[in-house]
């Protein structure tokens, strides 16, 4: 009776042991909860993950940060312009996705994004409606960009000269935001109706959508979860000079497929960049406790032709580049000479933070990054920080540009960031305990297996111990004297 019991625990230890083992060099229950995942995160009407999708719940906040001319006539004789920073001006940012239709049997989803923008006076450090800026006045910079060298160049001097515009002008944070009635564009509006009267960074953009977009429902494949394949009924972009600068890539920054690893590049298209671009993995840490991966941009995307050749097609016109950190969007935003970087021209190259006094770019502050979850590619933590530049410079026929330098001018920069609510974590942590549960099963079948076999080993010394005894008493003299 003994030796079955040893032997069936002793079979028991090994059989949980090479179980589990073999169940570990396989992966079956990681692919069971892959599996899981994967089945869970496709775009279906009236599930969890639609719902978040349609109107996410963490809160998000976008803030605005100027840059105040200190020496605007200094400037105007060739010095260099010192700037100072004032902000933040912060808005919460609500952004449901509506008139949302499925296509092609649910493999497809229409729908429009509208961004609505609520001052929050208690995160900012002023009264938009009160608080002025003096910046570079870029209604007139544009006007004579476009006038010069053709028939229009007098009658644009004549206008400037009849409403005293000046190369800077000063107006509240709410004007250059949310817009205001500039006389010199009124005036070139009645011949050139296309022209918006109204200036501002966001005119028309609060309470408004940037178009149609239509996205893959990760129904066929997950990888293609929310993946963006046509904007405004285009299944690319005109802009730019080449078909790999026109491509529309990855999703719109919000959501991402899960399972997520660190070699892989993840795409964005943006609307307000004008273009796609890709982020690397940084580093491995947590938010609210949850484990994540940080994505920050490549180095390689606003790199300069040198490094990345195939750079060449955001460069309009042709071989006009400006160099590396710093994008020319003048042709999709209505001719007007701006320019794009991260704030304070973080990762370019130095001659721009050389030109403007006051630029002080640090990575905590002003690099765009991405935290996501590798397992279930939610987004934890983000924050997409993206400055506004002017290019400026002496224009002959214009003497309002003095003796101005040539320079990428910063104007303004955001912070769009969004963290996790307390509700979506307990949720998202809930999901990843019974995953781990789920993974966890082999070593737990391990652990019972060690136990078993330290049954074993203590039942088979017992045994031994008690089989010794008995011997060395059948050895013994059945009559002992002292």
């Amino acid at each position: 009776m003994k030796s079955l019991c040893l032997v069936t625990v002793g079979v028991l230890a090994m059989t949980l042991l090479i179980a589990s083992i073999s169940l570990l060099v396989a992966h079956v229950f990681q692919t069971v909860v892959d599996l899981q995942v994967k089945q869970g995160t496709v775009l279906k009407n009236g599930t969890e993950t639609f719902e978040a999708w349609e109107d996410p719940p963490p809160p998000v906040y976008m803030q605005f940060y100027f840059f105040n001319v200190t020496n605007p006539l200094e400037v105007l004789q060739g010095d260099t312009p010192l700037v100072e920073e004032i902000g933040p001006y912060t808005y919460r940012e609500y952004r449901p996705r509506v008139h949302v239709q499925f296509l092609d049997n649910g493999t497809k989803v229409s729908a429009l994004n509208p961004k609505t923008y609520v001052f929050e006076p208690q995160k900012s450090v002023g009264d938009p409606e009160v608080d002025l800026i003096r910046t570079v006045n870029i209604p007139a910079v544009t006007a004579m960009e476009w006038s010069r060298s053709t028939p229009l160049q007098f009658a644009t001097e004549v206008l400037l000269l009849l409403y005293q515009e000046s190369l800077f002008t000063v107006r509240t944070v709410h004007e250059l935001l949310w817009g205001y009635k500039d006389r010199l564009l009124s005036t070139i509006h009645l011949l050139h109706p296309e022209i918006d009267p109204v200036f501002g960074f966001f005119n028309k953009m609060n309470g408004t959508d940037d178009g149609e977009y239509v996205f893959l429902s990760g129904e066929t494949n997950y990888l293609n979860f929310t993946r963006i394949v046509e904007w405004k009924g285009k299944e690319s972009l005109s802009w730019w000079t080449t078909d790999t600068c026109n491509m529309i890539n990855g999703t719109d920054g919000t959501s991402f497929h899960p399972l997520i690893s660190k070699d892989e590049n993840i795409y964005i298209f943006s609307s307000d960049f004008c273009r796609s671009f890709y982020l690397v993995y940084d580093s491995s840490g947590t938010v609210a406790g949850i484990p994540t991966y940080r994505f920050v941009p490549s180095a390689m995307v606003f790199a300069n032709t040198t490094v990345n050749p195939d750079n060449a097609g955001f460069c309009v016109p042709p071989g006009n580049c400006p160099g590396t950190g710093v994008l020319n969007v003048s042709i999709c935003k209505q001719g007007a000479p701006i320019f794009l970087s991260a704030p304070h021209f973080y990762q370019a190259d130095q001659k721009f933070i050389e030109d403007i006094e006051g630029m002080h770019p640090r990575k905590e502050y002003h690099e765009t990054f991405l935290d996501i979850n590798p397992l279930t590619g939610l987004v934890l933590q983000a924050a997409k920080r993206m400055q506004i530049n002017v290019h400026v410079r002496k224009l002959p026929e214009f003497f309002e540009t003095g003796n101005i330098r040539t320079l990428i001018f910063p104007v303004m920069y955001i912070n769009e960031s969004v963290l996790i609510d307390e509700v979506s974590a307990s949720k998202l942590k809930h999901v990843l305990l019974e995953a781990s549960v789920v993974t966890g099963i082999p070593f737990i079948i391990m652990a019972l297996g060690i136990v078993f076999g330290i049954v074993f080993i203590v039942l088979v010394c017992r045994s031994r111990g008690i089989s010794e005894e008995s011997i060395e008493d059948e050895r013994s003299p059945l009559i002992r004297t002292s």
